[in-house]
């Protein structure tokens, strides 16, 4: 039952964190209807950025996180007004396109400037654990899976109820129709990608944390992230929380009980797996929104 429960509250700090990072593809997509494949390389850049203010700059944490935040923004901001507001109105697959160079811009620049060694990354929190009933938890674990659910809750609340949520829903839904009621689509267009590169940051300095390291495979999450972002439907933040959790957990269980039987490799599939299961029940996922389309 201890081995159990570890595996549980893994699994929940873990899912949680895949929330977060596949909130960067909702708000992107609630926004303009595209998906953005380079949000596990603005996971990556966040950590190194963060890493490099803080043992590099020695500045200390707060300040380095508003800074790297900061810069975050910056680039969001950049990539939306250089990059892809002149691909307004074009195919969305030039677009993604854009993202996927985008990806590898950013991967060769870091391995120019950092290669790709496995980096020490500064500890947040005391590594004195604490007990939940038989189980030992750590502080990183109990205070990343407090801030995403914070931020999940907030993002949810967002979307639902401002007025700026409720533009970010129409832009997507039809920009010109948005657009005639006085929404500005690029201003919306640019926010949508500051507030994905912030998340990612975030989530990259998060998992940073966690994992007491920084290497490439964390541009990885990106893609882990996919069967969440797909599961709990594409323009769904709710469902992105429920997805994240249920996969988080699906994977510790899968990894904790059936690698030792299978000889690994039922962790990385498993996701997959009921992913399709799933989507052949649901195809626009548990609270994706169904389009109805009149012929």
């Amino acid at each position: 039952m201890e081995f159990l429960l570890q595996l549980v509250i893994n699994g929940l700090v873990v899912g949680c964190i895949y929330s977060l990072v596949a909130l960067g593809f909702v708000i992107i997509y609630k926004s303009s209807g595209i998906l953005n494949f380079a949000q596990g390389e603005f996971l990556l850049l966040g950590a190194y950025v963060f890493l490099a203010i803080v043992a590099q700059a020695n500045v200390p944490v707060i300040p380095a996180l508003l800074l790297t935040f900061a810069f975050a923004t910056l680039l969001g901001l950049a990539l939306e007004r250089v990059v892809l507001r002149p691909l307004i109105g074009e195919p969305i697959i030039s677009v993604i396109m854009v993202t996927f160079g985008f990806a590898s811009v950013v991967r060769g620049v870091l391995n120019m400037t950092w290669g790709s060694d496995t980096r020490p990354f500064p500890a947040l929190f005391s590594s004195q654990p604490f007990h939940l009933g038989p189980v030992p938890v750590s502080p990183v674990h109990l205070w990343s899976f407090v801030t995403v659910m914070v931020l999940l809750g907030i993002f949810s609340l967002f979307f639902k109820y401002s007025l700026i949520g409720t533009a970010m829903r129409a832009t997507a839904d039809n920009q010109q129709v948005a657009q005639s009621l006085g929404v500005s689509v690029k201003g919306i267009f640019a926010l949508s990608w500051c507030i994905a590169t912030v998340v990612s940051a975030l989530g990259g300095i998060i998992l940073g944390s966690v994992r007491g390291g920084v290497d490439f495979s964390l541009a990885d999450y990106g893609l882990k992230v996919f069967p969440v972002v797909i599961l709990g439907g594409l323009d769904s933040v709710p469902g992105v929380i429920i997805g994240g959790v249920l996969i988080g957990v699906l994977e510790n269980l899968s990894g904790g009980y059936l690698d030792p039987v299978f000889g690994g490799g039922v962790k990385e599939v498993a996701p997959f797996v009921v992913l399709v299961l799933i989507l052949m029940v649901r195809p626009y996922g548990l609270f994706g929104k169904r389009d109805v389309e009149r012929v």
